[in-house]
């Protein structure tokens, strides 16, 4: 029920993280004026606690044949990086069966350009922003993926071999050729592989200083206004109602996360995203720090500097909306790190903050970002999974360029948000 006088607004975006405020920035560059919606704090969701990186080199979607093989044999174990907590929920059943579906050789070579696209024009818009004056410790220094065995080694070569195919720079290391890169560090591994086209940030500082510049810019920014639902009237969201009043809006967009499905019922919308918890550590920077992110291959476990921190981060949990902290998944992110290097000891490293966070994941792999064909002033964009920071920027720009009316110059059909219905 409406209470009290609702409140006008050009453009309303529901959702505070990397893509919501991204999206906010890009139209109210454009000259609109935006509302933002968060439901908590400002980057309180999976652009938290991230590990903060732009990776061209993972133009890979989530669904492909690689993660169906590893994760049939990993997902009941809960110290693997891959785990489904056992329940009887026909969404998980459903969203699984079309992830297996999707996880084909042809699909990966169906999406791996665009994503590349994506990447890479997120990480241009990352540079100027930094140039601009924004400060959210981004760094342009690549990233070094490390194996210990056969079967990380064969991983690596995998992909590096997709990767070079769409053009991107890839050197594979040898033992001794991991330590150039990294002379600081003394590793206990077989190689890797070094990617010059990726870069890294301290996610939560991004999202912040985003949108405070939305602030000052004339954004109005709402937060711990939960949107409970969108009353629409013929092709149109007439009124979005939240916990902090509602809002008349002339166009929406609906970038809210794992909590996207929810309000795309409203909208009588499929939207088959599950959350999926990911886990991070943030210590105090250790000795010997590192020049470039870390990949630990077996493990699954991304080591990404941040100021004064590190980030270990991994793991991916689909337990619903179970937000609870595993202590196993988290210690097996800690006891992998030694493995790779053997400095950083669990008893040396000074803890900062354990976080969790549910990361929106579609079956296909590829978020849902378009115009869904029923309504006439809607723009979705949901189901970022693992890469929502490293697409923020391009993704809140290509928002912008839907809601003016301009022509995307990418190819969105890969990402149309009617494919499910």
């Amino acid at each position: 029920m409406t209470v009290g006088t609702p409140r006008s607004s050009q453009i309303v975006v529901i959702g505070g993280g990397a893509v919501g405020v991204s999206a906010a920035w890009f139209l109210q560059q454009a000259g609109a004026h935006v509302t933002l919606l968060e439901r908590g704090a400002i980057a309180s969701g999976s652009s938290y606690g991230n590990a903060g990186l732009i990776v061209p080199s993972h133009s890979v979607p989530l669904a492909e044949p690689a993660a169906l093989r590893q994760g049939l044999r990993m997902m009941f174990n809960p110290d693997s990086p891959f785990y489904i907590k056992p329940r009887l929920d026909l969404d998980l059943i459903s969203w699984l069966w079309k992830f297996r579906r999707s996880a084909t050789d042809a699909h990966v070579h169906r999406t791996m350009p665009l994503l590349r696209d994506l990447h890479i024009a997120s990480r241009s818009l990352y540079k100027d922003l930094a140039a601009a004056g924004m400060n959210f410790d981004f760094g342009h220094v690549g990233r070094l993926l490390l194996y210990r065995t056969e079967a990380g080694h064969h991983h690596i070569e995998e992909e590096s071999r997709l990767m070079a195919k769409i053009g991107l720079a890839v050197e594979m290391l040898d033992t001794a050729g991991v330590a150039e890169r990294e002379p600081n560090l003394n590793f206990d591994v077989r190689g890797g592989a070094f990617y010059e086209d990726d870069a890294h940030l301290s996610p939560a500082r991004f999202v912040r200083t985003l949108a405070e510049s939305c602030r000052q810019a004339g954004v109005d920014v709402v937060e711990n206004a939960e949107v409970l639902r969108l009353i629409t009237e013929g092709s149109r969201v007439r009124l979005v109602e939240t916990t902090r009043g509602d809002f008349e809006p002339e166009q929406v967009v609906l970038a809210a996360g794992a909590w996207s499905p929810a309000l795309a019922d409203d909208l009588q919308l499929q939207a088959p995203i599950q959350p999926a918890k990911g886990y991070s550590v943030t210590v105090q920077m250790p000795a010997p720090a590192p020049r470039t992110p870390l990949m630990f291959t077996e493990a699954r476990v991304a080591a990404t500097p941040m100021g004064e921190h590190m980030r270990f981060a991994g793991t991916l949990e689909l337990a619903g909306f179970d937000l609870s902290i595993n202590r196993r998944r988290v210690e097996a992110i800690v006891r992998a790190v030694p493995h790779y290097v053997p400095a950083w000891q669990p008893t040396n490293l000074k803890v900062v903050e354990v976080w969790r966070g549910l990361r929106p994941c579609t079956p296909d792999g590829l978020p849902l970002l378009g115009r869904p064909r029923r309504w006439d002033n809607v723009v979705v964009t949901a189901g970022h999974a693992m890469i929502g920071v490293s697409l923020g920027p391009i993704t809140g720009q290509i928002v912008a360029q839907l809601v003016v009316g301009d022509e995307p110059i990418y190819d969105l059909a890969l990402t149309d948000p009617d494919r499910f219905g």
